[in-house]
């Protein structure tokens, strides 16, 4: 039993938005059991490992609703071109250099990132999603992938009949590598790069396993155009047509969604998962989050990979999409911050179907859960706990980190892996491969 006591803050996200001064939290094997008054919950647990959050600030860890973790041993190497440029020059090097192995050695480096960020939830799109899943999994991460869906052989040079072998076969895979609760999950790429009839098929194994699907979507117009070019129908059509937009897929990106798109994504329960740092940084286009929000389409927040948005920080991603909010409705006023950390959490959370389990500090969720100190220059004063998480607070003021109850970071430091011994390897695997 760990009790977590005397934080300054505790921001819970709960559906009040309650924020409770002074206060301590109780975590007992993976779940939350208590949070209340600091007094009065230390003496209630005499026997609980205390650990002191004195100036600090506690909150549900974030959610990473759209990544591409082992993609860090890709960062810089697709600069200043558009999202098509971008797939033609980091293809060629995921073939070149992201076999397994590479696969596994990028997602504990991104993982790494990620849990030293605050990030305590990933939904992950990769190849060899197995090595993927261990990796991040080892790191500590709370890890949602599965196999990924090309009509072509792709980078991974698979065939249409080895991609669904591994997906059948997924379930047991989950089951054999362990680590935190995820779903299991199906990722194909995007309506342009698989066919309609693959599509259908990865809708019906969705069905048959119980399983969540994230799919990249309207990213640019360029996309859009070339959809329609290949398959007659703009991407979002052609996700209801063959069925995966009755099972509430995270359709990643959704930069250029019209108005029926978004009110039919709505009504179907569809999310999208908003990444304001790689839409701006390949001038994709930005999103109007406020729009999506209005039209009743839960949206949460994402990095994407680190060839396009660099870096892996969530709290990057929750300030640009709050100016980047604003901007686009000529409002200042258009989004509060308590709406963009629901996104980092709750939302997320909502969105891959975990929001029983984690998002938000509750007697009986899962404890996922982070710190932040508080006693940083730029972080002095303080006047209100969510506007200082938005503008800021930073990854590195993240000072201990839980997954499931599990403390994988204490006071900066990964509890689970040897940081160096990380770097050291993906530095070693890029180097080996003249990257």
């Amino acid at each position: 039993m760990i009790l977590l006591h005397n934080a300054r803050y505790l921001v819970t996200c709960d559906p009040h938005d309650t924020v409770l001064e002074n206060s301590s939290l109780v975590i007992h094997d993976t779940k939350i059991i208590d949070l209340g008054p600091a007094k009065e919950i230390k003496n209630s647990y005499p026997q609980a490992q205390l650990i002191d959050l004195t100036d600090q600030l506690v909150m549900p860890g974030l959610i990473n609703l759209h990544t591409h973790l082992p993609m860090t041993l890709l960062r810089g190497v697709a600069e200043g071109v558009d999202l098509q440029g971008f797939l033609e020059l980091v293809w060629a090097e995921e073939a070149r250099i992201m076999d397994a192995e590479g696969t596994y050695i990028g997602a504990r480096l991104g993982a790494l990132e990620s849990i030293l960020s605050g990030t305590t939830t990933a939904l992950d799109m990769y190849f060899h999603p197995a090595h993927n899943h261990r990796g991040a999994v080892e790191v500590g991460l709370r890890h949602v992938t599965g196999p990924v869906f090309f009509s072509f052989p792709g980078p991974d040079n698979l065939t249409w009949d080895q991609r669904m072998d591994l997906a059948r076969a997924w379930p047991q895979t989950l089951s054999e590598i362990g680590g935190p609760y995820v779903p299991l999950a199906l990722t194909p790429h995007c309506p342009l790069t698989v066919k309609p009839e693959h599509l259908r098929q990865i809708g019906e194994l969705a069905i048959e396993q119980g399983a969540i699907i994230t799919v990249h979507t309207s990213e640019n117009i360029p996309e859009n155009d070339d959809t329609i070019a290949a398959h007659g129908e703009r991407p979002t059509h052609l996700l209801d047509l063959t069925g995966i937009l009755d099972l509430k897929p995270v359709l990643a990106h959704g930069v250029h969604l019209n108005e029926a798109e978004r009110l039919l994504i709505a009504a179907k329960g569809g999310c999208v998962a908003h990444c304001p740092g790689s839409n701006l940084k390949l001038a994709s286009g930005a999103a109007d989050l406020v729009q999506y929000r209005e039209d009743g389409i839960t949206v949460g927040l994402g990095s994407d990979g680190s060839s396009t948005s660099n870096d892996l920080d969530m709290f990057a991603v929750m300030r640009l999409a709050a100016n980047l909010a604003r901007l686009v409705r000529n409002d200042p006023a258009a989004i509060t911050s308590t709406q963009i950390v629901r996104s980092a959490t709750i939302d997320g959370a909502t969105a891959l179907g975990m929001a029983d389990r984690i998002g938000s500090l509750e007697v009986g969720k899962e404890a996922d859960v982070i710190s932040l100190a508080l006693n940083q220059p730029h972080l002095v004063p303080l006047h209100d706990p969510f506007t200082t998480i938005v503008y800021s607070a930073g990854r590195a003021d993240v000072r201990h980190v839980f997954v499931a109850g599990e403390q994988v970071v204490d006071n900066r430091m990964p509890t689970k892996v040897s940081p160096e011994e990380i770097m050291s390897a993906a530095l070693g695997h890029a180097q080996g491969q003249n990257l």
